[in-house]
């Protein structure tokens, strides 16, 4: 509002300061008029040229009112257009600093873009040699895997041949010893039926500690060798083995069969002439 006014009031002034130098201008020329037409001599032709003065006059006083009718709205419009320049020069201020903040942040954002862009590629870059590089452990470690198998396999091939060979040998081995054992065992059955044989009468445990077997492991070898015909007598309740050769059995069944009917007694009184119960001459047998 302020400018408005003060743009009014200047307007104002300066149409007031044309309308004063025309008013001016024109009494001049009344002057000179005036003065030329006292110069002139009297008649007709200082008429006319009064009229002719007067007629220029009137001209130029209405040439300069309407000139001074004119210049206000010419001023008017210098004024406005005055202000339209500011305006236009306000305005194009603010849109030079939107259009310069615009920019700005063009050139920001495209920075930020090549920033990123820039990053993504980084990112990328690393990852394909993460990527690598796990490929390149992963490649390493299937050859040290597969070194390792053929190394196992490998090993487990020579193992598998030693133990081959290993067992051959111990084939060879038991075959051997299967021999000599069924040997020795057939030797010391042989040993155990002479010492049986020789001695006649037996108390178990001693035989027994004399092969260094279990008095158990005694009476089950007799009963098998009784009951292959290998060897004959009888266990008493005493814990004795009586040994009677095939030839004392012969002799005891026929006196049984001479006298008929055969009391114990009688054949107890009667049984040492009929079993020989002494031990043989030289019987020692090493033990086991």
């Amino acid at each position: 509002m302020d400018i408005d006014l003060l743009i009014y009031f200047s307007v104002a002034i300066i149409i007031l300061t044309i309308i004063c130098t025309a008013l001016l201008q024109d009494k001049r020329n009344e002057r000179v008029n005036v003065q030329n037409a006292e110069v002139e001599p009297q008649g007709q032709p200082r008429q006319l040229r009064r009229v002719g003065a007067v007629r220029n006059a009137r001209r130029r006083m209405q040439e300069n009112a309407n000139h001074a009718n004119h210049r206000p709205e010419e001023n008017d419009r210098q004024i406005y257009q005055d202000n339209d320049e500011d305006e236009d020069h306000k305005i194009g201020t603010k849109k030079r600093a939107k259009l310069a903040a615009k920019a700005e942040k063009k050139i920001q954002r495209e920075a930020a873009e090549r920033e990123r862009e820039e990053h993504k590629k980084r990112e990328q870059f690393l990852q394909e040699e993460r990527d690598k590089q796990a490929e390149k452990e992963r490649v390493e470690e299937l050859r040290a895997e597969e070194a390792e198998k053929k190394a196992r396999e490998e090993k487990e091939r020579q193992e598998y041949e030693e133990y081959l060979k290993m067992k051959e040998a111990f084939s060879v081995e038991e075959e051997g010893y299967e021999q000599e054992n069924r040997e020795c065992e057939e030797n010391l059955l042989q040993e155990f039926l002479a010492y049986i044989k020789l001695n006649k009468v037996l108390v178990l445990e001693d035989l027994a500690a004399h092969f260094g077997l279990k008095t158990a492991n005694v009476v089950e070898r007799i009963q098998e060798l009784q009951a292959n015909g290998n060897l004959t007598g009888v266990i008493d309740d005493r814990g004795k083995f009586i040994y009677i050769s095939e030839d004392e059995l012969e002799a005891v069944a026929k006196f049984m069969r001479q006298r008929g009917r055969v009391s114990i007694t009688e054949l107890a009184e009667n049984s040492n002439n009929l079993i020989n119960l002494t031990p043989a001459k030289n019987c020692s047998i090493p033990a086991k």
